[in-house]
């Protein structure tokens, strides 16, 4: 089991000397070697620290940027690079409303006279209706739950 603790601990130290290259020995107060050499190496996989490891276990490690980012308060450059955009095209958002809008049960001369209007809206218009659209499905979430966990797994 990985001991969290020790895992802060570690990259605590190795951000104090962000461009220093600690050695096992100058780690070896934080907890046992063993440990040590467990969270080394967890950390390492993760790209949290760069370590290298001999046939005696753990010989040098240094933290990583990803490393202090991962202590940042705010998370660093990680967090804002790692920022997802969804772009949707204006003729998409049109696409997407009008096949809900023929998936409907209601009557086909109001459904027409639904599609004549969105299709006249103007581009900013349809943004805020896009975003407007999103907040009324996330308000309905009771409905939107099942899709989200059979999206998921």
């Amino acid at each position: 089991m990985l001991n969290k603790e020790l895992m802060l601990e570690v990259l605590k130290r190795l951000n104090e000397k962000p461009n220093s290259v600690f050695t096992a020995e100058q780690l070896a107060d934080a907890g046992t070697s063993e440990a040590i050499e467990d969270v080394a190496r967890y950390l390492h996989d993760h790209g949290l620290v760069k370590a290298d490891f001999f046939l005696e276990g753990l010989s040098f490690a240094r933290i990583t940027t990803k490393g202090r980012d991962y202590l940042a308060e705010d998370g660093g450059l990680t967090r804002e690079l790692g920022v997802v955009t969804i772009k949707l095209h204006e003729d998409q958002i049109h696409q997407l409303i009008e096949l809900q809008i023929h998936r409907s049960d209601m009557p086909q001369t109001q459904k027409q006279r639904l599609l004549d209007q969105l299709r006249q809206l103007p581009a900013e218009t349809t943004k805020h209706l896009a975003m407007q659209l999103v907040d009324a499905g996330l308000k309905n979430w009771p409905l939107a739950l099942p899709l989200l966990q059979r999206f998921l797994s």
